[in-house]
């Protein structure tokens, strides 16, 4: 059973990177329609092919493709009874049950856009969220007080939402999604919209909010092709294989690897909705199912080599990738000893697809983020504008002079402002900083506002970090700056300790030895503080904006 990828790309094999860049082609349909012209395609022509394996701790369940197009057009029926319309917004809060899957499936069907949230927004986030997005339905889990957070932002605000809910016991003034799905019709005929254009918003995401409020992200109906790029050329999925990536629906890698690349290219996706992140549990029961390609962050790579693994059967596993973190050498050395897989990282936006990243054909080289998506041409700018000589750090754009690549958002939604502030002059500016070796290999620095200046030099946070997570005695970390008479700033790391270490000042000095030792000796840390925790926005990354701006206060009282 063949995936349907080739219909998509004029070549599906390469000899090399570089005619992977210059020769890769994705054709996109101007009709194109992820759930109609995949999944249903699939249920078809291979209607027994698998698409999703799923279970939680008690219960697994298996979804062919054949399924997805059932349970899918029985959602748009009963979506479409209630009165959501092509455009209207829809936030779904399902963490990982399946029911996340049909009803994107569904809301793509119907051109109703998708704003996938997590389950852990507060109500003020919620209240947010529904304000800024025009929000209409939500589609939200029973547990962990969320139906009651929704219902109180409601009152709150004077509204009246479609409230629908996923889980056990009736909940008054909510649908049952499950039992509405179950009593729905499955003959759903695809609607005719004069006005249909493959251009037109399916998904919306929230940004992190690491840096100010959070911004809706708008992607296009084509963007499900963009992940040819993520899924078949960075995570290398197998045919009729099962990919596995560990993320939250709420969270935009979810849409990276749970959904469209992996069904395009003839994966399978596999998905365990836990409850609380157990590595031992998680690796283990992922394997006993067989996956074939798994993709998570660095840290949870970190977490499965301190387990007891060494008896686990890898045999299924054929590749490995991460990205949005350090990985560190030790990481990286073990996890292939175990398994014989080298870890291929990728660099990506919630705003992109993955955009640099270590291909099939490329040599690894350890904390490079690999080389830029034939999508895409990349450039590094210096604060000049001017673009960068190899080894000189500036900031990660896309030339869009040409033409708007496909994989790149197509705006904030309803903000102008921040769109011109990131979208002008023919480039798109990620707001990351890089430089780029003789071998056009780029490496990540941090964020341009995280980056310190000490003593004249430019240091960014992520190498540091990664020095520092090279020591056993560092779970999690923030590098930060903090303002120096003379130095301008000195670098500053926030730490979380590994189990069985304590805070000493013997530690300090090993662990400060240990980053002169691995990086550059300029760039070791200064000040370190030890914390139960760091502040992380609800997707998980770190907030050094917070860290720093609690220094700050610190300083104005001392």
């Amino acid at each position: 059973m063949t995936s349907l990828l080739e219909r998509y790309v004029e070549r599906t094999e390469f000899e090399s990177y570089e005619d992977f860049y210059e020769n890769l082609k994705i054709n996109v349909p101007e009709d194109f329609n992820f759930a109609y012209d995949i999944v249903d395609v699939y249920a078809k022509e291979q209607p027994d092919k698998v698409a999703l394996s799923w279970c939680d701790e008690k219960v697994e369940k298996v979804f062919t493709f054949k399924d997805l197009k059932y349970f899918s057009d029985k959602a748009a029926n009963f979506f479409t009874s209630i009165g959501i319309k092509k455009g209207d917004r829809v936030l779904l809060t399902l963490k990982s049950r399946y029911d996340f899957w049909y009803c994107m499936l569904a809301l793509h069907k119907i051109k109703a856009i998708a704003v996938p949230a997590t389950h852990m927004l507060k109500p003020e986030d919620i209240e947010y969220r529904i304000k800024v997005g025009g929000i209409n339905t939500v589609i939200v889990i029973r547990e962990d007080g969320v139906p009651e957070n929704y219902a109180q932002v409601e009152k709150d605000l004077g509204i009246h939402l479609n409230k629908i809910y996923v889980g056990y016991k009736e909940l008054e003034g909510w649908y049952d999604l499950r039992t509405e799905v179950r009593h729905a019709s499955d003959d759903f005929k695809r609607p005719v919209y004069d006005d249909d254009s493959v251009e037109d918003t399916s998904v919306l995401f929230f940004s992190s909010g690491s840096t100010g409020q959070p911004k809706m992200i708008k992607h296009s109906f084509g963007y499900p092709l963009a992940h040819i790029v993520t899924s078949h050329y960075w995570h290398q999925v197998v045919e009729d294989g099962l990919h596995y990536t560990i993320a939250d629906t709420g969270w935009g890698k979810a849409l990276w690897g749970e959904i469209y690349g992996p069904w395009i290219s003839g994966s399978g996706i596999y998905i365990y909705d836990y409850d609380r992140f157990h590595p031992f549990d998680v690796l283990s029961r992922a394997l006993d199912h067989n996956i074939t390609t798994l993709c998570c962050p660095p840290t949870m790579y970190r977490f499965f080599i301190k387990e007891n693994i060494d008896d686990l059967d890898f045999s299924s596993l054929k590749h490995v990738s991460t990205a949005g973190e350090p990985l560190n050498d030790e990481v990286f050395y073990k996890f292939r000893d175990l398994t014989g897989l080298e870890i291929r990282e990728s660099f990506g936006q919630t705003e992109t697809v993955a955009t640099i990243a270590n291909f099939p054909w490329m040599d690894i080289k350890l904390g490079s983020m690999g080389k830029p998506a034939p999508l895409f041409d990349i450039k590094l700018l210096n604060s000049e504008g001017m673009e960068c000589d190899v080894g000189e750090e500036g900031e990660i754009v896309f030339d869009i002079s040409e033409g708007y690549p496909l994989g790149l958002f197509k705006g904030y939604y309803n903000n102008e402002e921040k769109t011109n502030e990131t979208i002008y002059d023919g480039y798109y500016h990620t707001g990351d900083s890089a430089w780029k070796d003789e071998d056009g290999y780029y490496w990540y620095k941090g964020r341009i506002d995280d980056v310190i200046k000490s003593s004249g030099y430019k240091i960014g946070p992520y190498e540091v970090e990664s020095a520092l997570l090279s020591h056993s005695a560092v779970l999690d970390c923030a590098v930060t700056g903090i303002p120096h008479p003379i130095r301008g700033q000195i670098v500053k790391a926030t730490i979380v300790l590994s189990e069985g270490y304590e805070e000493s000042e013997e530690l300090t000095k090993d662990i400060q030895n240990h980053v002169k030792h691995v990086t550059a000796p300029y760039k070791y840390p200064r000040a370190i503080e030890y914390v139960d925790s760091l502040p992380k926005t609800i997707s998980g990354k770190i907030m050094r904006k917070k860290i720093r701006l609690a220094d700050e206060e610190k300083l104005k009282n001392e």
